[in-house]
């Protein structure tokens, strides 16, 4: 199963999203089953290492930044992924727009699977400046999409 995160740059959220998610996923013996991986909708950071306050916030977690290198979604990741997962509306909608008709990823909000909370946005720290505040929004969401995956590989 492959999990792709989305964000506009994949500099800041979508990188901490898969740093999370590639711990989480190895914490459950699920390393072997799950790829996790992240793209921008943009091409405007390509190249670039993930955001100095990315990297921060997920050492003061023990998680490792090292590999986060921003890339740009290609129309392969359409087909390549179960699910493509955005962090806000604008995402959701530009993933849409560039979707080829026939693709087989399922694209998805990151709260649109939680509780209450379907439309909720993870905000951009890029405009923020609050790396915390993601961090805790993508802490209260992925664990739902680490439940999702491990009873679909059950």
């Amino acid at each position: 199963m492959k999990i792709l995160f989305v964000c506009l740059g994949n500099i800041c959220r979508s990188p901490m999203a898969e740093a999370m998610f590639t711990a989480m996923v190895a914490q459950a013996g699920l390393a072997n089953q799950v790829v996790v991986d992240s793209a921008a909708t943009s091409n405007e950071e390509v190249g670039n290492s993930a955001h100095p306050g990315t990297k921060k916030i997920l050492a003061q977690h023990g998680l490792s930044s090292q590999g986060l290198v921003s890339r740009q979604i290609a129309t392969a990741d359409f087909y390549e992924s179960d699910y493509i997962i955005c962090m806000d509306e604008n995402n959701r909608w530009d993933l849409q727009r560039i979707a080829p008709a026939d693709a087989t990823a399922q694209i998805y909000q990151i709260f649109d699977i939680v509780p209450g909370q379907k439309g909720h946005e993870v905000a951009d720290p890029w405009y923020t400046g609050n790396f915390i505040v993601t961090y805790q929004d993508l802490d209260q969401a992925l664990p739902y999409w680490l439940d999702l995956i491990t009873k679909q590989l059950a």
